[in-house]
């Protein structure tokens, strides 16, 4: 049978969580920049706004857990982020943005720093 080290096992692990997460933000960033063209209020930024809710609720909860390997600063920089991510979303379900330019920028750069 194979044999792999433990180090292998983690580092794949590690690289298909980096991916899914990836992705997730893929997803978000195709999603907000559909709803874009369409204006504040139509539904597809009501849908987007709720997709980048739900992911970072999740994501909070996962760096907020003891289980998180990355280091404590840098997941609470996330975690801050996640915040004002949720509340920006919050403005976009309740009519109280101007934009979706904000969004779009932070959740770029998170995805291209997940490469």
């Amino acid at each position: 049978m194979y044999r792999f080290s433990y180090a292998e096992i983690v580092e794949d692990s590690s690289d298909e969580g980096r991916s899914r997460e990836r992705m997730a933000f893929e997803h978000a960033i195709y999603l907000l920049e559909k709803a874009e063209p369409r204006g504040l209020k139509s539904s597809e930024t009501l849908e987007a706004a709720q997709f980048v809710q739900k992911m970072w609720s999740f994501l909070i909860s996962d760096l907020s857990s003891g289980d998180n390997g990355l280091a404590e600063s840098v997941r609470a920089d996330l975690m801050s982020i996640g915040l004002w991510v949720i509340r920006q979303a919050d403005h976009l379900i309740h009519e109280r943005a101007v934009s979706l330019d904000a969004l779009i920028t932070v959740h770029r750069t998170i995805r291209d720093g997940l490469q």
